[in-house]
């Protein structure tokens, strides 16, 4: 496999296709690299060069007990990023690794990146609190660590229907869809994926946003179950100096899966802009 490994010791596995410029795609909880493959083969065939990894604790990444935060997915990122010597690379999120590419600019800033896309992504902060009144209470994610610890695999299978849209009337996914996120979902090592809840839910990335002085673009649907548009994108962008934003309406969480098609032709025509 091709794998790097970190300072701490953990193996990352990446997939590395094609020529040209460099887009790479930080993948969302709890999935791995794959759940890119629609974006990367149509760049490809648009002549860039498209690298994902599997985040640390998930796919065929190792399963380490240490580094299972925000901080840890960056330096992770830059790991990937240095070992391939990756030079104006847009780097691409979803959902937490949204998070993660915000921290990746926070942290390493942006010399190695001409540009940025957050899509359905966690930033600024999930979380309730006194500075965040509009979002989640805790209890949303104490809910979903206890459904997570008492039996993932059904927890999975349930939280696929929010995520792809599929508990809507009239709503067209397909069960080999759903089907993919369990599969990529229970390759995720039971604690690593039982800590990342923290690390997507409680991080305030507002820091981070302020540091992006590249071309940023945010796309969100604007029925996402899982990442509530009004508390994310739309705040993200007031944060972000001249960020580009796109709204789909009805549009689920995993609209990279359920729009693809649209998504494509959007990241590419930023990617041309």
């Amino acid at each position: 496999m091709s794998t790097i490994t970190t300072k701490d010791g953990t193996e990352i596995y990446y997939k590395d296709w094609g020529t040209g410029r460099v887009v790479t795609f930080s993948h969302g909880w709890p999935l791995n690299a794959d759940a890119w493959d629609g974006q990367m083969l149509f760049l490809v065939q648009h002549g860039y060069r498209v690298v994902a990894h599997d985040r640390r604790g998930h796919g065929r990444s190792s399963q380490p007990s240490t580094g299972n935060d925000m901080n840890g997915y960056a330096d992770d990122l830059a790991a990937v990023i240095e070992a391939l010597d990756l030079r104006e690379a847009t780097l691409v999120g979803h959902s937490t690794g949204g998070g993660e590419v915000a921290r990746y600019i926070g942290r390493h800033g942006t010399k190695r990146v001409a540009r940025a896309v957050l899509v359905s992504a966690v930033p600024p902060l999930m979380l309730k609190t006194a500075a965040n009144p509009e979002g989640l209470p805790i209890e949303v994610f104490d809910t979903l660590r206890s459904g997570l610890f008492k039996d993932r695999s059904q927890f999975y299978k349930d939280l696929a229907l929010q995520f792809y849209g599929a508990n809507r009337p009239g709503a067209k996914v397909s069960q080999g869809i759903l089907d993919q996120f369990r599969l990529w979902s229970m390759q995720a090592g039971l604690l690593n994926a039982y800590e990342s809840i923290k690390a997507f839910s409680e991080t305030d990335f507002t820091e981070d946003l302020l540091r992006f002085d590249v071309p940023t673009l945010l796309m969100h649907g604007e029925d996402d179950q899982i990442v509530p548009v009004k508390d994310s994108a739309r705040k993200s962008a007031r944060l972000i100096k001249g960020a580009k934003e796109i709204y789909y309406p009805g549009a689920p969480h995993g609209m990279t899966a359920t729009l693809q098609d649209q998504v494509n032709a959007d990241l590419l025509a930023f990617l041309k802009s």
